[in-house]
């Protein structure tokens, strides 16, 4: 049965949506049919296509009480729109239908576990959102919440955890049959942890243990997590809020942070490695899904909430989700590629070698703002040449900068002159490890952001840019002199 409020706002989706032209629109990253986009929900597999669903306030480009949205894709590339699945019509998610997960059940439904969100007092009189976990079940295009929602509560934390920080399930069924959730909460010492369910039978879920936990190390609370093996290894993600930085491998504010190590039911998970998920400047709360290949893919808002102010003017969509990517783990570290689909879109091939850069130069068929080029960047000799940059999307008067430094072995991304007139963050470094001298960048460019990954996927940085289309030149230049490589291809999806 469809409620009166998620009636509402599918009529306003559909009455409004449409107006928006593909042209305002990024070409292959998935955007919101209108409104506001944050956290993915749901990346799952259900009748042999991929769902992608996400928090969603349709009313407007601000973020307000969240809705599901609901996209499909047979490629991770081309997203087809579909109605609302989820709106906060009950009274145990009327403050939100807040982020999750999405697996097929045995029984061809398709099962939608999320956090509920209410407002209510504390012991101390004070009004506070109270989350609890509830299940929807449906045929991938309509969904009836269970009777038994909640199915977790306060009466299934373990001791010690918050009823105001219990939220973002993720949801699995292992190849025994069993269903996993994991769920991420504030712990007594006020910082993260990763807690693990096991699905009983009817509506009924049982708390297995403490997957991982901050101990106030990598921040607050641990967000959005998720849980799967891995060429070998077990592999926990998570955003965790209020992180101090270290280095230049996490900044401060909410971050990510992958945790790879080994799990067994008894054992449980014993980590052996921490990383940064993604470097750049636009990433959190990424979600995972395994295809039917066997290929692990991951997605991620490509936002950051403290730059959710800094708009375009009169923009009637916010938000945008990065171009998924095939995830491996080599030598302990999280490896990430785009996704291989797009290779079927690349149109036009031009290729430069061993071209020598000192100064600025472009070069001749290198431009655009929808395209992926690699460059390869190697000293012309002994000598190192002082820094190299690359600007994408530049005119007169704007520019966004990637910067290597092989002296400090760092990699800048600089969007300072992207188009938007807003004191926020506009610069990241990281470090990165040339191969016996060579750095290999990849960078995605699709209207409204960039994506760089370094040498085949040892890092990701991402950043959303709101340059106009037409400043799409390309230029190279070396502080001192380089030899580069150059691979670029247009992207056509029509």
């Amino acid at each position: 049965m469809i409620s009166e409020i998620l009636q509402k706002a599918r009529e306003f989706e559909t009455q409004y949506g449409p107006h928006i032209p593909d042209s305002e629109r990024p070409t292959f990253h998935a955007t919101p049919t209108i409104g506001w986009m944050n956290d993915p929900n749901g990346f799952s597999f259900y009748q042999g296509e991929c769902h992608l669903f996400y928090q969603y306030h349709p009313y407007s480009n601000e973020w307000g009480p969240m809705h599901w949205g609901h996209l499909k894709t047979r490629d991770f590339l081309r997203w087809e729109r579909l109605p609302i699945a989820l709106a906060p019509d009950q009274d145990y998610d009327s403050a939100g239908c807040f982020s999750g997960g999405a697996v097929e059940l045995p029984d061809g439904r398709q099962l939608l576990m999320y956090t509920g969100v209410r407002r209510g007092h504390n012991a101390d009189g004070y009004l506070q959102d109270i989350q609890t976990q509830c299940l929807a079940i449906g045929d991938g295009l309509n969904y009836e919440k269970l009777r038994d929602n909640p199915v977790l509560d306060g009466k299934n934390l373990p001791q010690g955890g918050s009823t105001i920080d219990f939220r973002d399930p993720k949801v699995w069924r292992d190849p025994d049959g069993a269903f996993y959730a994991v769920v991420g909460n504030r712990t007594a010492d006020g910082s993260g942890a990763i807690l693990l369910y096991r699905w009983i039978e009817n509506s009924k879920w049982e708390f297995v243990h403490t997957l991982d936990a901050s101990h106030n190390q990598y921040g607050k609370m641990w967000e959005c997590p998720d849980f799967f093996p891995l060429d070998g290894k077990q592999v926990l993600i998570t955003s965790p809020q209020e992180m101090s930085p270290i280095g230049l491998e996490f900044h401060a504010g909410n971050g990510t942070v992958c945790l790879i190590g080994e799990y067994s039911p008894d054992g449980g998970f014993a980590r052996q490695n921490v990383q940064a998920i993604d470097y750049g400047l636009d990433f959190y709360a990424p979600q995972t899904v395994e295809t039917p290949d066997g290929r692990r893919i991951m997605v991620a808002w490509m936002q950051n909430w403290d730059t959710v102010n800094a708009k375009p003017y009169n923009c009637r969509w916010f938000g945008q989700m990065t171009l998924p990517r095939e995830l491996s783990v080599k030598d302990g570290r999280l490896i990430q590629n785009p996704v291989r689909e797009l290779e079927a879109y690349r149109r036009q091939r031009v290729v430069h070698r061993n071209i020598p850069v000192s100064g600025e130069i472009n070069l001749p068929g290198v431009q655009g703002r929808v395209l992926d080029m690699t460059v390869t960047i190697r000293p012309t000799g002994p000598d190192l040449y002082r820094w190299f940059r690359i600007r994408v999307a530049k005119d007169g008067q704007h520019e966004t900068i990637i910067r290597y430094r092989p002296d400090q072995g760092t990699l800048k991304l600089d969007r300072i002159r992207s188009g938007l007139p807003h004191d926020i963050v506009h610069t990241r470094s990281f470090l990165v490890w040339p191969r016996d001298g060579e750095l290999k960048l990849r960078i995605i460019l699709d209207r409204f952001s960039v994506e760089v990954f370094v040498n085949d996927g040892e890092q990701a940085a991402s950043a959303v840019i709101y340059t106009r289309q037409s400043a799409d030149a390309i230029t190279f230049e070396a502080g001192g002199s380089a030899l580069i490589n150059v691979e670029k291809y247009d992207l056509a999806f029509f």
